[in-house]
């Protein structure tokens, strides 16, 4: 039976104290299988553009092979465990070898953190309830296909009214099936998302319409698992497949708002920490919470990118690489060859969308632990125009404060795929003195979060670190998301 959320949740990190105080924290997410959002944008979805006009609006991209395909089963595997498919390992849509034991459903946290609060999950595609959600989950409903989401609609708006759920999970699936039959391009597909706005619509009136509303603070976050193609499909690397968005309306977050650093696994992290439960780093969860967003360098210099120079590849209105890095940082391009393609000529600040399509079908879509902007070495494009030399280009960093004789950890996200002579290092210098090698990259290495300790000498103030990339014709390096925590916890981020 459903738990009552009758004691407010206690106020965590994110929850200012007259919320706290005041209001009952609630989770509602609506999952719209399929869904595009430029679509969404272009139909009459009036509940749909109003949560966006209201809050957050975050278009984003995931994966394809050989990560996973871009499949409902990864797909909502990752929203609502919080990982990516190298960690829940649902990799099709039979779950084959999923670790849900290991990396549970937001909901299932929940409870396992907080069993008071009362969870329910609403599903019109089955697999969902009967798989990812486990039974710890107070209640799970699989609509029959007989009722599809009509049926899923208004057993949502039931439970709604009769019942006191503190976290809600309703997938609606018929926009998927009017992909899959008729394309994304199609008026099929856009009447599918005015369907779904409607039941959205309903969802919504359902929450406001209870009795004790006024004393609730609700989280409303609107997702999707993956794309479609114009002709209808998915499972493929191409960006139409590869597309998802969040959409968020509630306390703490601003109207109006598009953001470009919101990942797929950010939408259960965004739910429990709503909820007040802290996110414990031994969950090695890769989602983080849309209420603390955290400021990056590289992330600053969107409105600096350019549209394509050399590459021809990427379309018309895709603007995404700059060469000008952020204040304090700098690259060194002094043992660069010369020539090639001037987008890849040297360290390259960019894009997924501009990233990927510049060369489709070579894995850079398994780069998913950056976000937003980031810093690519991509000696493979580089390689494709004419060249002189060989690609050497070093990243620096600020000088990051530090404490003499303390420990500290530099951290960064990085991906790096390796072939031949190519090489990846990264050194930092004390003080501006004799760079100290840290660590070497001479084989692949998957998209991960990377830690690397540092003994800080007994009269260093700073720490300046050094990315260098060498190669030929080979393969590429990204970094993102370096900062620096020193002894004493601070966060140093540049």
């Amino acid at each position: 039976m459903l738990g009552t959320a009758a004691i407010a949740a206690a106020a965590g990190p994110l929850t200012g104290a007259a919320r706290a105080a005041a209001k009952t924290p609630k989770v509602l997410v609506i999952g719209i299988d399929g869904a595009l959002l430029n679509r969404v944008e272009e139909a009459n979805s009036p509940a749909l553009k109003g949560l966006m006009a209201a809050g957050v609006s975050a278009p984003s991209s995931i994966y394809a092979n050989p990560l996973a395909p871009t499949m409902s089963g990864p797909g909502w595997a990752t929203l609502l465990t919080g990982v990516w498919p190298d960690k829940h390992n649902a990799k099709d849509n039979a779950f084959t070898g999923h670790r849900f034991a290991e990396y549970p459903d937001f909901l299932t946290r929940i409870e396992t953190a907080k069993p008071e609060l009362g969870t329910l999950a609403i599903c019109s595609w089955n697999p969902i309830t009967d798989t990812i959600f486990s039974p710890k989950v107070d209640t799970r409903i699989s609509t029959p296909s007989a009722e599809y989401d009509e049926g899923t609609t208004r057993r949502a708006v039931d439970k709604l009214g009769t019942t006191d759920p503190d976290a809600v999970f309703v997938h609606l699936d018929n926009v998927d099936h009017a992909g899959h039959d008729h394309g994304a391009a199609s008026r099929q597909y856009l009447d599918a998302i005015e369907g779904a706005d409607a039941q959205v619509g309903r969802i919504m009136e359902a929450v406001k319409s209870r009795a004790t509303y006024g004393e609730e603070d609700w989280l409303f976050l609107v997702t999707t698992d993956h794309g479609h193609t114009d002709a209808g499909g998915h499972g493929g690397s191409s960006w139409a497949e590869r597309q998802t968005f969040l959409i968020a309306t509630g306390s703490g977050l601003g109207a109006g708002v598009v953001r470009h650093d919101v990942k797929m696994p950010d939408v259960a992290a965004t739910a429990l920490a709503h909820l007040g439960i802290p996110l414990d780093p031994a969950w090695n969860l890769d989602g983080r919470p849309l209420q603390q967003p955290t400021p990056e360098a590289f992330d600053a210099l969107r409105g600096q990118l350019q549209p394509p120079a050399d590459e021809t590849g990427i379309g018309d209105g895709v603007i995404g690489f700059t060469h000008t890095p952020p204040s304090g940082w700098s690259v060194d391009n002094s043992a660069m060859g010369s020539g090639g393609v001037t987008e890849w000529r040297g360290w390259t600040f960019t894009t997924d969308e501009f990233w990927t399509k510049a060369e489709a079908g070579q894995e850079r879509e398994s780069n998913v632990r950056a976000r937003g902007v980031f810093a690519v070495a991509d000696g493979d494009e580089w390689h494709d125009k004419s060249v002189t030399g060989t690609f050497d280009s070093t990243l620096v960093s600020p000088a990051y404060p530090v404490t003499g004789g303390a420990r500290a950890t530099l951290t960064y996200t990085t991906y790096y795929r390796h072939e031949g002579s190519q090489k990846g290092e990264v050194s930092v210098s004390y003080d501006d003195g004799e760079p100290q090698l840290l660590k070497v990259y001479e084989a692949n290495v998957p998209s991960r979060v990377e830690r690397l300790a540092l003994r800080v000498p007994g009269t260093a103030r700073t720490a300046r670190f050094r990315f260098r990339y060498t190669g030929g014709n080979n393969w590429y390096w990204v970094v993102d998301q370096v900062s620096v925590t020193a002894g004493d916890g601070r966060r140093s981020a540049r």
